[in-house]
């Protein structure tokens, strides 16, 4: 073969599943090459080798200290290169074998490409002829724009995965910092964002003041409950709204559906609820200090002040959980055509050939008629007849 492989064991699945996929292909290479003459194969040949140079090497890469962010760059290099490898492929396959694997390529079509995408009817219309033997270049050439097409299409729907991805993980780390931030200023600063009460206030000669971390008893009448604030407060305050959003995560996982998608997009959108929880704690705490609610100004005891913080910290699931729906709405639009807008040159595409036209030389056209919903050919897009009109 053209590639040896690593003698070091897959750090990650994926990168177990890619080499599995390239031994596969260069063995198919290998096959091809003895089978074919030389000629206008070689540069095909000489491509599709190339490419699987390349998806090897970048799936044996080692990025070092980079690995942390360096894992959808390596994935990326070695699926483009194996998808390339299978689309040249198609081009070398003998005639038999290109009719065994059109069945594979519609499958891949229909999942990514538009029900009224030219090239899924035209394959479509072709469908039935090839698989029966019919094969000319013109189809060939088909069946690869057509694969190509479905695995550009598949890169267009995993970027908006890994661009989603990318933004939740951006968020965190940015909350993350502020939370870090807020702990720190109330560190060295602790009366400037104090979270201590004095529930008994003006009731008499002696007050009880209620932190976060401490209960002060029988303090004069007239003291500051911002200079009794400890250092530690809005940690401890941090630490109970993250307890509560990690009880809202582990709630989620319920509605959270395994996916084949490479990015871990469920993972980067239950981890911004901690930060999220924490930051959220500290504000709702700080909005009961500064009497926002009607009706709850002062809390009584330190554990109070520790509970509503754990409340707020879960809270913050009424926001993240939009986000969560971002997420899986996200994932669901990976291999799931849409609903596209025809336009006229798509409505004769779709309206295929003349009654005359079967058994048309030319692979590329559309051939033959569909075959019914129940051939192999597929049903015209919309489901009407094959010689229904836009107007009909």
């Amino acid at each position: 073969m053209s590639a040896v492989a690593s003698g070091r064991p897959p750090r990650t699945a994926w990168r177990a599943r890619a080499r599995a996929r390239i031994a596969y292909l260069e063995a198919e290479l290998e096959h091809e090459s003895g089978r074919l003459p030389p000629g206008d194969r070689t540069a095909l040949i000489e491509g599709m080798r190339s490419h699987l140079e390349r998806a090897r090497a970048a799936a044996d890469e080692d990025f070092g200290w980079r690995i942390l962010w360096s894992g959808s760059t390596a994935r990326e290099g070695v699926c483009s290169n194996i998808r390339n490898a299978e689309v040249l492929l198609i081009q070398l396959v003998s005639d038999d074998e290109a009719a065994g694997r059109v069945s594979e390529v519609m499958a891949l079509v229909k999942d990514h490409l538009d029900a009224d995408d030219p090239r899924r009817v035209r394959l479509a219309l072709r469908l039935r002829p090839i698989i029966s033997g019919d094969v000319t270049a013109s189809d060939r050439d088909l069946m690869g724009r057509a694969l190509d097409a479905a695995y550009c299409t598949l890169d267009d729907e995993l970027a908006r995965v890994r661009s989603l991805r990318n933004i939740l993980w951006a968020a965190t780390v940015l909350v993350m910092i502020g939370v870090v931030n807020l702990a720190l200023y109330g560190w060295f600063s602790p009366s400037s964002l104090s979270l201590c009460f004095s529930p008994l206030g003006g009731s008499g000669n002696r007050v009880t003041v209620v932190c976060p971390t401490s209960e002060h008893y029988d303090q004069p009448a007239n003291t500051d409950a911002s200079e009794l604030a400890s250092a530690t407060d809005i940690l401890t305050v941090e630490i109970a709204g993250l307890a509560g959003a990690a009880l809202t995560v582990i709630a989620s996982l319920r509605r959270i559906r395994g996916t084949d998608s490479p990015y871990m997009l469920p993972l980067a959108s239950a981890v911004l609820k901690l930060p999220t929880g924490a930051l959220s704690a500290f504000l709702g705490l700080l909005l009961i200090r500064g009497a926002f609610v009607p009706g709850l100004s002062d809390l009584d005891s330190r554990a109070q002040v520790l509970a509503w913080a754990a409340a707020f910290g879960a809270a913050q699931h009424l926001v993240t959980r939009l986000v969560d729906d971002r997420a899986q709405m996200t994932l669901s639009e990976v291999g799931r055509t849409t609903d596209a807008v025809i336009n006229p040159e798509r409505v004769a595409v779709r309206e295929g050939p003349p009654a005359s036209a079967p058994g048309s030389p030319d692979g590329a056209g559309p051939h033959d008629e569909p075959h019914g919903p129940d051939g192999d050919g597929e049903p015209v897009p919309d489901g009407g007849s094959p010689h229904r009109r836009s107007g009909a």
